[in-house]
């Protein structure tokens, strides 16, 4: 299944003989829990040919369909059944991550600082060196949403893959986690004990969530408790002191304070600027100095900069026109400061739920209906085309569908965009609707 999806999406942009010449021949297996892939070639020669002609747009291709992230493991099939082949084993890279495994934009040289946000972005640093005492354990990363917590727990995760295998590094959310004691492994807790024990590191983002996961606390106690013994290291963010964390049981809260915890503080102007120009740059997109000075002192935090920022660039494509200063004003207009800017996935399926005349359970279900067959291709479409949203996500969040139900439904859309006037009219008109939503 997976590697019929795969390649369809490959079909886009390659021909049928070239698919045949160097896809088809491959074995692929996947491991979401892990998110790691596994490829099979037939034989040596075809590897070292693969490697010389192939393996780099392969690898682009399957980083634009996964999302940021999973783990190549190369091999031959004939050194899978055999230890004795008299080929041997392959003189390949055992484990090649997508890039940096946790997203090539989210590094500590791209975290923009001043003095007064140092010291958590030195212990940072410190917590990721190789062979680091583990001295700061846990290590707790606390701030306002959008301060860049999560910019600085990815950057540490690609900075522990520099000297370790991704395979024994956990990052991941609250949600992930009650996932993994979930679906994963069938609430199997045994499992995935056995699975999170594997970890040299251990990255827990939002640890505020807990609170929407209230029966995952106890089983956290525990996995504390053995990674804290087997003296792997632990990090968290949170988006507030957790002192005062009432919902939290006292004991896991007085275990996050054993460590160090180090507080992000809200960024000051200049550094506000200095982000807002380094995205104008990378996006081609033209503001006055006013209008910069305008946008950093009404928004004061990356994340509600980053939201308005997508919704001007996004008009400028949609409208195929600059920005005037009466769009800039209408654009900030219908943008709430206080709630943020940025289009979530929920955002999406509100929008098309109500264009349709459904909700948004309706779209995220399993109703086959053909009307809500077409709202939730739309949805998965322009999740994709506005926020980046891999497959795999996309399945999840449309009801835990296969990756490849995803796939189908944005190649659909697409076509009939190229094929119908009116979907394409409709297409515009629901991503302008997401665009210029009130905040």
């Amino acid at each position: 299944m997976l590697k019929k999806a795969l390649r369809d999406h490959l079909s886009a942009s390659f021909p049928e003989q070239a698919l045949r010449q160097w896809f088809d021949p491959l074995s692929i297996v996947m491991s979401s829990v892990e998110k790691r892939l596994s490829i099979f070639f037939p034989h040596p020669f075809f590897a070292h040919w693969f490697q010389q002609n192939a393996q780099n747009m392969f690898e682009h291709s399957l980083r634009d369909y996964l999302g940021e992230g999973y783990r190549l493991d190369y091999s031959t099939q004939c050194a899978q059944r055999s230890q004795n082949n008299r080929f041997g084993s392959l003189p390949l890279q055992r484990l090649k991550n997508l890039d940096l495994p946790y997203g090539k934009d989210f590094i500590f040289d791209t975290f923009l600082h001043n003095r007064k946000n140092e010291f958590p972005v030195l212990s940072a640093r410190e917590v990721s060196k190789p062979g680091c005492l583990i001295r700061y354990n846990p290590f707790v990363l606390c701030g306002a949403s959008g301060t860049g917590k999560t910019h600085l727990l990815r950057a540490m995760g690609n900075e522990i893959a520099r000297h370790t295998d991704p395979e024994y590094i956990f990052l991941g959310t609250v949600e992930d986690l009650a996932a993994i004691y979930g679906a994963d492994y069938q609430a199997d807790t045994h499992a995935a004990r056995r699975h999170l024990a594997r970890h040299a590191y251990f990255l827990l983002d939002d640890i505020q969530r807990f609170k929407d996961f209230p029966a995952l606390q106890e089983e956290m106690i525990f996995l504390f408790n053995m990674l804290h013994d087997a003296g792997r290291q632990m990090v968290f963010t949170s988006s507030g002191p957790i002192s005062g964390f009432e919902f939290m049981d006292q004991k896991l809260r007085s275990r996050l304070e054993w460590g160090l915890i180090a507080q992000i503080k809200p960024q000051d102007l200049d550094i506000r600027v200095r982000f807002v120009m380094q995205r104008l740059k990378q996006d081609r997109l033209r503001l006055s100095k006013e209008q910069v000075f305008m946008l950093c002192q009404r928004f004061p935090d990356f994340r509600h900069l980053q939201g308005v920022l997508t919704k001007l660039a996004a008009f400028r494509d949609l409208m195929s026109k600059d920005v005037t200063d009466k769009d800039f004003e209408h654009i900030l207009a219908h943008t709430d400061h206080r709630q943020g800017s940025s289009i979530t996935p929920e955002t999406v399926i509100t929008i098309i739920a109500e264009h349709f005349s459904l909700t948004a359970k309706d779209i995220t279900g399993s109703k086959r209906h053909q009307k809500v067959v077409q709202a939730r291709q739309l949805a998965m479409f322009i999740c994709r085309q506005l926020l980046g949203s891999s497959y795999p996500s996309l399945g999840r969040l449309f009801g835990g569908k296969d990756h490849s139900t995803a796939m189908y439904a944005v190649k659909k859309v697409k076509e009939l965009q190229e094929s119908n006037k009116d979907t394409k009219l409709l297409v515009t008109e629901l991503k302008k609707k997401c665009l210029t939503r009130d905040g």
